[in-house]
């Protein structure tokens, strides 16, 4: 069912009400921890100075590691950190599905990959929004021209959502910008309202920019018979606020907004991320900070006390405190200084002190501690590292979880849906087209590395167990599988498939094996049996010469 314009300004007004106390807590939030994203009450002219009332820098310091660290556990540039797989356990044995499977997901990385896409640029951005807001919106569209897929990372402060029963994000309204020309090669120049039409047909106006809303919502009373937008589950509306008018209407097969959040409360729609958790311990740094500096600036330049002699401190005896400066009448006859520093018992070691507590407080919020462990203890030995990476997985799942839920299993299902429209994937087996192409994903990055760490601490610690008994008796390791465990060490550990040999492979190495062996053991045989018949022929041939003399 189409919607109005009036439907459409209505309901944001609604979604703008119930968001209110978000943007007040966001703004604060962006005021200490992430100034150049401090959007939501007031807007900003573009290149102000935002940062002048950040004395402590650990939140802002903390939330760059926290994205960065997001970023290298969940999708890494240089590695591939996810696959797909048929639900089908036996196709997945078929050759050609799985060299389809790998084609796949090579094209959908080279399609992150591209210039035109700017996934990770994205995607750092929608981390350190994570870290400060707690919410995260990546916008994949589909190009109207050419192929591939584009990405746009939005501030959460112009996208306002509605959630089904289930309480995933299905309806999200996004307010944006756009100039006048950017708008008629959007759309096309017959489909401007009329204020964008007359910017736009004055060359001076062309990047005068105007105020729009993005629309996507369940489209609950489609047709599916029907083939065009009508037939779709979601409908979309791109209306341009300053005229009141549809610019566009269109649909889309997959909901296109990825909007992630850190934790989410039963009873909220929107997620808490650590900035917000901790933002207590950030004002509580910021003032201290404050003070360490008041305290520091007074034990370097103390105030002085002078004695009252109505001469000393004025005119030609004003203190000079530059270096080098001669102060005369400073001392008594008797050589007492007349000019001394008040000491007003500040410690510095007490605040510091105090402060490094907040400071930790700030770090654990944001992982930085925990992303740390490996990297500040470098004398751990193999044992040890395996253990605090079993306990990192241990807490980077509930994080992790969410994101491949909320953020990275939709998008990658939209980007295989948008690649295979546009023909990009290659033509799909017969088999596996049989069984309607169904595919699961399997996150190969570290973060679950990470977490399945403890399948290996538990390895380790069997084949410690078991050594004891395998000294007095060697059969005991007979149970074990070794290529069985080496392929999986392999795998936890990301190590290259290409360095293992396949099963087939190895069926083919133990045959080679046993033939070199049997072969070697047959020219063994004809060593030991070479004198034996060398021999009996020299025998057999003196027997006709014996048989003559008789």
């Amino acid at each position: 069912m189409a919607k109005s314009v009036e439907d459409c300004l209505r309901k944001l007004a609604e979604l703008e009400g119930r968001r209110y106390n978000w943007d007040s807590h966001w703004s604060e939030v962006a005021e200490l921890v992430w100034p150049a994203a401090d959007e939501f009450l007031t807007s900003r002219t573009p290149g102000e100075k935002r940062s002048q009332t950040i004395f402590d820098a650990t939140a802002a310091l903390a939330l760059e590691k926290f994205a960065a660290a997001m970023e290298s556990m969940l999708t890494p540039r240089a590695q591939k950190w996810h696959t797909l797989k048929s639900t089908n356990n036996d196709l997945n044995k078929d050759s050609a599905v799985k060299k389809w499977f790998e084609e796949v997901g090579r094209i959908m990385f080279q399609a992150r990959n591209s210039p035109k896409a700017g996934y990770y640029a994205q995607m750092h951005e929608g981390y350190k929004s994570l870290g400060a807001f707690g919410n995260a919106c990546l916008f994949v569209d589909e190009p109207k021209q050419g192929v591939g897929v584009r990405y746009v990372q939005c501030h959460v402060g112009s996208v306002f959502i509605e959630v089904d029963p289930a309480r995933k994000v299905d309806t999200v309204y996004r307010k944006y910008t756009m100039s006048a020309k950017a708008a008629a090669q959007e759309w096309g120049r017959d489909k401007l309202p009329p204020k964008v039409a007359v910017a736009f047909e004055s060359v001076d106006n062309h990047y005068k920019q105007f105020d729009f809303l993005h629309v996507v919502t369940p489209q609950l009373e489609r047709d599916q018979d029907r083939k065009d937008y009508h037939g779709m589950p979601w409908m979309s509306y791109h209306i341009s606020i300053d005229d009141k008018a549809i610019v566009d209407e269109g649909g889309y097969e997959e909901f296109p907004y990825m909007y992630s959040r850190y934790t989410v409360n039963p009873t909220e729609m929107y997620g808490r991320g650590p900035a917000m958790l901790v933002l207590p311990a950030i004002k509580m740094a910021q003032e201290m900070q404050k003070t360490f500096i008041r305290s520091g600036h007074k034990i370097v330049d103390p105030p002085l006390l002078l004695h009252d002699d109505g001469v000393l401190g004025t005119g030609s005896k004003q203190v000079r405190l530059t270096p080098g400066g001669l102060n005369y009448g400073g001392v008594d006859a008797q050589g007492r200084p007349l000019i001394v520093p008040l000491q007003t018992g500040a410690r510095l070691d007490i605040t510091e002190g105090m402060l490094e507590k907040e400071r930790m407080t700030i770090n654990d919020a944001f992982l930085v501690t925990l992303f740390q462990i490996l990297v500040d203890q470098p004398q751990m030995t193999a044992t040890e590292a395996l253990i605090r990476a079993q306990e990192k997985g241990q807490l980077l799942a509930p994080t992790v979880g969410r994101q491949q839920s909320e953020m990275l299993g939709p998008q990658i299902h939209r980007e295989f849906n948008i690649l295979g429209r546009q023909g990009y994937l290659p033509e799909m087996p017969g088999v596996l087209a049989e069984a309607e192409g169904e595919y699961d994903i399997t996150y190969e990055s570290p973060a679950m590395r990470f977490q399945r760490s403890e399948e290996l601490v538990g390895i380790q610690r069997t084949l410690e167990i078991a050594m004891p008994f395998a000294q007095a008796d060697p059969s005991v390791l007979s149970i074990f599988k070794p290529d069985e465990i080496i392929r999986l060490a392999a795998e936890i550990n990301g190590a290259p498939s290409d360095i293992l040999h396949t099963s087939d492979e190895m069926e083919e190495i133990a045959e080679q094996q046993q033939q070199q062996a049997q072969q070697q053991q047959q020219m063994q045989s004809m060593q030991q049996i070479a004198p034996a018949m060398k021999d009996m022929a020299q025998a057999q041939a003196a027997l006709p010469a014996e048989a003559g003399v008789a």
